[in-house]
């Protein structure tokens, strides 16, 4: 098949659009033909990969989990190591794309919502190179979680405002950066963390992640000679996901397996994993697969992961979805801390917990695959942020 694009309008399929105030259409319309103009520019892409090679780390590791391998017993497993990047995670991909194209732009301010605080590290690494005002908007409830972010965010020298509305978690961090938007749409640019929001945000999102894959996909060719036979990512609003997808789309071959926050459990309703509802609405911008109850309302969501808890799921992933070209599943809270202790254990890499979830995926379906196969997980950051919420979690449940 075709590697999927959306249309003039930014649908994926039946998925997508600009579906936002009349204010944020005209400066929306503005950076979709911009960054149509510097996506092609020679100068623009060889700006973005001397900072992605010099400053963020890349290439990342495809490194052979043979311990992991040797435990299951199944597929050879490769993990991406994401975990790698600076500051620890794959968001620094984007918003290092973003802030160039915020330079370009002449805008002088950058805001930004975050879950687990990834993104804001990210973000605020990039205004401090960039020597950019930076405001991080970021659920009360998140900022509690994610502690350790929040202050690495504030010694890079961004504001972080915290969100006391709602669930005060990363959807309600969205609405405020948006409203912010709004009111400062000359002088701000929004670097938004996800492929998700109004387009050309999945579109644009996607293609700075894009080197996952595409580096991915150049490893394995090199170590095994041969394609995966599958890649498993993480799934929130799908940025780390799509950018490992991305590059294999056309691989029919490739199984790309997507894995949601189960939470507590699908049958309680506190959970993250939008596919198991299997219901389309709209979302802060976009069209999509959307927690929502009978009414339309958005549900409450709940994931131990703060990454990982939005009620909506990025428009490229639900045409995928839709298509059978990819796959999605979920794991619980529970499984999901099986999943970072066992890498932890047998690997001597602790995952977010964010990450964890695609570990624990292969945990539970390993007998799906025979010693034949390969298989790539993407760590797509480093569990620092997570220890101390683990060790809370293991004290109640354990």
């Amino acid at each position: 098949m075709k590697a999927t694009q959306p249309d003039s309008h930014g649908h994926f399929g039946a998925y997508g659009g600009m579906f936002v105030p009349e204010t944020l259409m005209e400066p929306l319309n503005e950076l979709t033909r911009f960054y149509k103009e510097v996506r092609k520019d020679p100068e623009f892409k060889k700006e973005l990969q001397y900072y992605l090679r010099e400053y963020v780390g890349r290439p990342t590791p495809l490194y052979y989990a043979e311990r992991l391998t040797k435990q299951l017993g199944t597929a050879k497993i490769y993990l991406k190591r994401e975990d790698l990047c600076h500051t620890g995670a794959h968001k620094i991909n984007n918003s290092m794309g973003q802030i160039l194209l915020a330079k370009r732009m002449g805008k002088k301010r950058i805001i930004a919502e975050t879950g687990a605080g990834q993104h804001g590290v990210a973000t605020a690494t990039v205004c401090a190179m960039f020597d950019m005002e930076c405001v991080i908007y970021m659920g009360a409830v998140d900022m509690e979680r994610q502690a350790l972010n929040v202050f690495r965010m504030e010694s890079l020298g961004a504001k972080v405002v915290a969100v006391t509305v709602g669930q005060q978690t990363l959807k309600e961090a969205v609405n405020e950066a948006m409203r912010d938007w709004v009111t400062n749409i000359r002088s701000t640019h929004y670097i938004l963390g996800s492929a998700l929001g109004s387009h050309p945000y999945p579109m644009m999102v996607r293609d700075f992640q894009s080197v996952i894959g595409k580096e991915a996909r150049q490893q394995i060719l090199k170590a095994e000679g041969r394609l995966p036979t599958g890649i498993i990512a993480c799934i929130g609003g799908g940025s780390n996901a799509i950018g490992l997808f991305h590059p294999f789309i056309k691989d029919d071959d490739v199984r790309m397996i997507g894995v949601e926050a189960g939470g507590f459990g699908i049958e309680g309703g506190m959970h993250a994993a939008r596919f198991a509802e299997d219901k389309i609405g709209i979302l802060q911008g976009t069209k999509t697969y959307v927690l929502q109850d009978d009414d339309g309302q958005i549900a409450l969501t709940h994931s131990i992961s703060a990454g990982l808890d939005y009620a909506a799921v990025g428009p490229e992933h639900s045409l995928l979805r839709d298509l059978g070209r990819a796959e999605y599943s979920y794991v619980t809270d529970e499984e999901a801390v099986d999943g970072f202790d066992k890498l932890s254990q047998w690997e001597g890499i602790l995952p977010a917990l964010e990450s964890s979830h695609a570990v624990a995926w292969i945990l539970k379906n390993a007998d799906q695959f025979t010693k034949d196969d390969l298989l790539i997980i993407n760590v797509s950051g480093r569990g620092d942020k997570d220890v101390m919420q683990l060790a809370e979690w293991k004290k109640k449940n354990q």
